[in-house]
């Protein structure tokens, strides 16, 4: 009997996979049991051609192999070198007590080299909740599973190196994690778009507080432009941001192995074609989805009403719960999706409606129907409904002006920096009781909200979030109190209320 410490996937979180490997003298065979996948039961063949390439005997006896926890269903290539450790240790290759406190991450190909995985960032961190003080993992995928502070991240290039290793010679390197790189200069700068100030101002608020927006306008008026300069104004992650966000891009098989975490927040831009399964996340193993992927970053959903239905609608939840649940018949996963969504959309059909560059040619009918494809509940969820206006040419002739990009971040720094020493959390996801607690209004802001509710009879979602981004004015402006000036710039954001400041 052997029992070695492996790693399996769910989702985005690892789990420590027990490996319990017994070599009984019946007929030559391996088994592998605990609800393996095809790639897990294919590890047989894998595993013995590499402990053959290296020079060691493969049992010649029945060889059976149980993966615990068994209600859990394995999948991937990860266990491989795990299962080989176990072989060999129970066939009185290696010592027992050499593989204690170490867990085994890795694929292994036909040689004896070894590939990486997807995950293994998210395994090397279950690994340390299961006890292990080190981790033993491909050498051109160790350094970013080094990011998990208190363990040690051992790197091999084969097998014959784990086992010279075990054996007490030559040691595996250890790996460090590499310096945190200082933030990348915007890649895009908000001052390069001329005109727009309202649609700028709007982008600063949702930054500052973490407001979703929706940028609605005629083609070409810049809805695309100003989303794209979204990432540069915030902030950048910091640890805990990072090690979740470059843990689900690792799960996802989409981080390279360049040894440092993501520092920039993510932005997704997933096409309108996209399915309900590439959106959320799905299949079998479950991989996460552009929703997943955006997290501590931007979703950026260009011309929204084109979405499948279902894809749209899917979003009302998790834009409510930050998180998405993927529950089917053989499995349940959770994955996290805390993101700005920032969304465009034409006005109609044609996309000129409303607009004094060019005549609508589309029918009431059509409208109402093209509207109709982004449903009340949906719009309710949006924070900030920004009208993008055309310009003309004599604006978009000017030289750019306006603060940059960098400018805008530091204040919006400073206005999350409030929000973190008073409530611990941007304000866009308080709670209603932390809300309470922290908005101060005035009593004639208190009043003033009081009217526009019952006169746009907004919703009692509608009405916190007008909240929410009142409290983001007052943090961007430094001020304790929410004023009548900052409830009503939040008023003018909301669709149903695009007349309050003309009142």
């Amino acid at each position: 009997m052997a029992r070695v410490l492996g790693g399996a996937l769910a989702g985005v979180d690892g789990v420590a996979v027990e490996v319990e490997v017994r070599i009984s003298a019946q007929l030559p065979r391996v088994d592998i049991v605990g609800l393996p996948e095809l790639s897990v039961r294919e590890s047989a063949a894998r595993v013995r051609a590499a402990i053959s390439s290296v020079g060691e005997r493969f049992p010649p006896n029945r060889v059976t192999v149980n993966l615990a926890p068994a209600a859990l269903r394995k999948g991937g290539s990860g266990l491989d070198l795990a299962i080989a450790i176990g072989i060999l240790i129970a066939g009185g290759a290696l010592d027992a007590e050499a593989a204690v406190g170490v867990a085994f991450v890795g694929e292994l190909a036909l040689d004896g080299r070894l590939r990486g995985v997807r995950g293994e960032l998210a395994m090397t961190l279950a690994a340390r909740e299961a006890g292990c003080c080190a981790v033993v993992v491909p050498t051109h995928s160790a350094v970013p599973t080094s990011l998990v502070p208190g363990v040690r991240v051992l790197s091999a290039d084969d097998l014959g190196q784990v086992i010279a290793h075990l054996r007490g010679g030559d040691s595996l390197e250890e790996r460090r994690p590499a310096p945190p790189s200082a933030p990348a200069a915007p890649e895009f700068c908000l001052s390069e778009v001329r005109g727009q100030e309202a649609a700028k101002r709007a982008l600063e608020i949702a930054a500052a507080g973490g407001h979703g927006v929706l940028l609605s306008g005629p083609p070409g008026a810049g809805k695309t432009m100003l989303a794209r300069r979204l990432p540069g104004i915030l902030p950048p992650l910091d640890d805990e941001e990072a090690l979740i966000a470059t843990r689900i891009h690792d799960a996802a098989g989409l981080l390279a192995g360049h040894g440092r975490a993501l520092r920039q927040r993510p932005f997704r831009s997933p096409h309108h074609t996209a399915s309900l399964a590439g959106l959320l996340g799905g299949g079998t193993p479950p991989i996460p989805g552009e929703a997943s992927l955006a997290h501590g970053g931007v979703l950026f959903l260009d011309e929204l009403p084109e979405f499948e239905r279902r894809a749209r609608e899917s979003l009302r939840q998790v834009l409510e719960d930050r998180c998405i649940v993927i529950a089917r018949a053989n499995y349940s996963c959770r994955l996290p999706a805390d993101f700005m969504l920032v969304a465009t959309a034409n006005p109609c059909p044609c996309g000129w409606w409303g607009s004094d560059q060019r005549t609508c040619r589309c029918d009431p009918r059509a409208i109402e129907r093209y509207r109709d494809r982004i449903s009340g509940p949906l719009l309710d969820r949006i924070d900030l409904h920004v009208r993008v206006l055309g310009q003309d040419w004599s604006r978009l002739g000017q030289p750019a002006s306006g603060r940059t990009s960098a400018e805008l971040r530091e204040r919006v720094e400073r206005a999350r920096a409030i929000q973190l020493g008073r409530s611990g959390a941007c304000n866009a996801e308080l709670s209603d009781a932390d809300l309470d607690r922290g908005f101060g209004a005035t009593e004639g802001a208190s009043a003033l909200l009081g009217r526009a509710v019952d006169r746009f009879r907004l919703s009692a979602r509608a009405a916190r979030r007008v909240q929410r981004v009142a409290r983001t004015i007052a943090d961007l402006a430094g001020v304790q109190g929410v004023g009548e000036a900052a409830i009503a710039e939040a008023l003018g954001y909301r669709e149903e209320s695009g007349e309050v400041q003309r009142e």
